[in-house]
């Protein structure tokens, strides 16, 4: 036993927090069903505390792998041409969230077009959603600067939809299903699974993936590995039963229990067709980070070829078998 474990090849990954976001749950999933062993990976998990964090991570030298948002790699992440940042598997398309209208108010609010002068329900100001909503806005004409935007907090914005104290909101999930589901929203621009986003966006784009650094990537063959790991555990994501998932997970990522079945139910859409992402898909979600805010000055953007390296994740799905 001590042999194989001298043989598994250790790596770093960082994953932003909370440790309840349905973005990073394949990762966690590939952690507590042993995926990475299997694969020959000795993963050391950390969190941190949100986006930015796992971004700096990878500047600081303190993680070989982070999951973070496209954004937060660009504005937080390393900058300089030796140091830049490398995506080498995508998980979801945007921030997972549905623009909802409350049944009370669906009579005001029937497209995009009706929401200038209305009041506009968000979670927090500056959430990675922010830049979606601004290019959903765009394309219908609109700005944020039409409405009345208001910060609730995620609980305060789910009451504030329910009771209809709002004309719409950007909804997170797993709520933004139940709010739907129990008939009181329905949805004006849903951005909850990759097709969704490219339906309501016109174009497909990437938000949450995981990043290596340049100088500090991580061998091929490990990538490999580490992507089989992942992939599998999007596939136990798909196809397991919640408690059987909530029971390995712990209560830290899986808890409140109330809620992590519906969680799983929603999460189970809202991943990249086999964590791909292309250079037209990552070019698209530039446009719209620039578009909603300038990067610094400092930032030196890569191309979308230079950022992606993707053929460890291309091989392992063509040879899922290989070591």
């Amino acid at each position: 036993m001590l042999g194989v474990i001298l043989l598994l090849q250790s790596l770093v990954l960082a994953i932003a927090g909370p440790a309840t976001s349905p973005e990073y749950l394949p990762l966690r999933v590939a952690e507590a069903e042993g995926y990475y062993t299997r694969e020959g990976l000795s993963v050391v998990v950390r969190t941190t505390r949100a986006e930015p964090g796992a971004a700096e991570a990878l500047v600081q030298g303190q993680a070989d792998l982070v999951a973070t948002s496209v954004d937060a790699i660009l504005r937080f992440g390393p900058r300089t041409v030796n140091q830049g940042p490398r995506l080498v598997f995508g998980l979801t398309a945007a921030p997972p969230v549905a623009l909802l209208v409350p049944i009370s108010q669906a009579g005001i609010v029937k497209s995009l077009n009706d929401l200038a002068g209305t009041r506009v329900g968000l979670s927090s100001p500056g959430a990675p959603e922010h830049a979606w909503f601004g290019w959903l806005l765009a394309r219908a004409g609109l700005s944020v600067a039409q409405m009345w935007v208001v910060s609730y907090g995620s609980r305060g914005l789910v009451a504030a939809v329910e009771s209809g104290d709002v004309h719409s909101g950007l909804v997170p999930e797993p709520a933004a299903s139940r709010l739907v589901a129990e008939g009181r929203a329905q949805v004006l621009a849903d951005l909850r699974t990759p097709a969704g986003v490219a339906q309501v966006l016109g174009t497909p784009t990437v938000n949450a993936a995981v990043f290596a650094r340049t100088d500090r990537r991580p061998r091929d063959r490990d990538l490999i590995a580490f992507a089989r790991a992942v992939l599998a555990a999007e596939r136990r994501i798909a196809a397991a039963k919640p408690e059987e998932l909530a029971a390995r997970l712990g209560q830290r990522v899986a808890a409140p229990a109330e809620e992590f079945a519906a969680r799983m139910e929603a999460t189970r859409r809202i991943y990249l067709a086999d964590g791909l992402v292309s250079a037209e898909q990552l070019r698209e979600t530039l446009t719209l980070i620039r578009a909603f805010q300038p990067l610094p000055i400092t930032s030196r953007v890569p191309s979308p070829e230079e950022i992606l390296h993707v053929e460890p994740l291309r091989r392992a799905l063509s040879a899922p078998a290989e070591r």
